[in-house]
């Protein structure tokens, strides 16, 4: 059996193929990113669910893609928890990126590549090959255009009084605004960036508004600025994206986009889907 794992910070899609590449189930679980939760909590995620737990002596390789894998110190943590819980698997783990590439992109073709979810990252893809120019710090200082990122926009805002009085209240009405309880879950719960990302979804569902015209578009306009146009190419390949934020604010990105003269490609909600395709060619 083969397991193929796309993992964000907010939630991981696994998804088990037999030797012939026929689906044998599809999971999901809360998501294992190694720089914010703890080998305890990883190890009860996985033990946690039914799938998992019933077949994880038949994995006989796991190709796991995820946020927060981008440094060998990530990689070998995580690996090391698979190792003890797939007894019988190889395992392979890369960050998130190659996830989004092989969903996007074709080999062969060259392309830059995006994550716009609970966080953000960005990459250039020779056809072949990875390019980064930045390495991602995490969610505080950076992240730009992503949920959390925009969740922290607006607790701001709203703080420091700079959120229109109406849309103030209409927030209010919808989020548990309490300082204790926002400073409970930011410094004493696990995956402090998951919840300033529930917050992006109020952005989402009144972005008509101004003030949230506002703010997503300069949100965007960030990413592209400290992100996009790092790569030289950046104007003469398709700029390629995946994750929540870009694909339910997929017009608002383009406009940003095509105002950059950079070119759209393809912008897909969740890569997991092409992963599947891509690993059952190599089966």
């Amino acid at each position: 059996m083969i397991l193929i794992v796309d993992s964000g910070a907010t939630k991981a899609d696994w998804i088990a193929l037999d030797k012939n590449g026929d689906e044998v189930f599809m999971t999901q679980t809360l998501g294992l990113s190694p720089e914010v939760l703890t080998r305890e909590v990883i190890e009860d995620r996985l033990a946690n669910n039914f799938e998992i737990s019933k077949s994880k002596t038949q994995v006989k390789r796991l190709y796991f893609y995820g946020a927060g894998c981008g440094t060998n110190r990530m990689k070998k943590f995580l690996r090391n928890i698979f190792k003890s819980f797939f007894t019988n698997a190889k395992i392979e783990v890369k960050e998130d990126t190659y996830a989004a590439i092989y969903s996007t992109t074709k080999i062969g073709y060259q392309g830059i590549v995006c994550i716009l979810g609970t966080g953000s990252n960005c990459s250039y893809y020779d056809g072949h090959q990875l390019f980064q120019k930045v390495i991602s710090l995490g969610y505080i200082p950076m992240d730009d255009g992503s949920g959390n990122f925009f969740g922290r926009k607006l607790i701001r805002d709203y703080y420091f009084h700079k959120m229109p009085q109406a849309l103030g209240h209409k927030f209010a009405s919808e989020y548990n605004l309490d300082p204790d309880v926002i400073k409970e879950n930011l410094y004493k719960q696990p995956n402090p960036n998951t919840y300033l990302a529930t917050f992006a979804r109020f952005l989402i569902e009144n972005k008509e508004h101004p003030y949230c015209k506002g703010v997503i578009d300069k949100g965007l306009q960030q990413f592209v600025n400290n992100y996009i146009m790092q790569f030289e190419l950046a104007t003469k390949v398709p700029i390629h994206f995946v994750g929540s934020i870009a694909y339910f604010l997929r017009d608002e990105l383009k406009a940003v986009l095509e105002r950059n003269d950079l070119v759209p490609g393809e912008i897909r909600q969740r890569p997991i889907d092409g992963l599947v395709e891509f690993h059952k060619a190599t089966i």
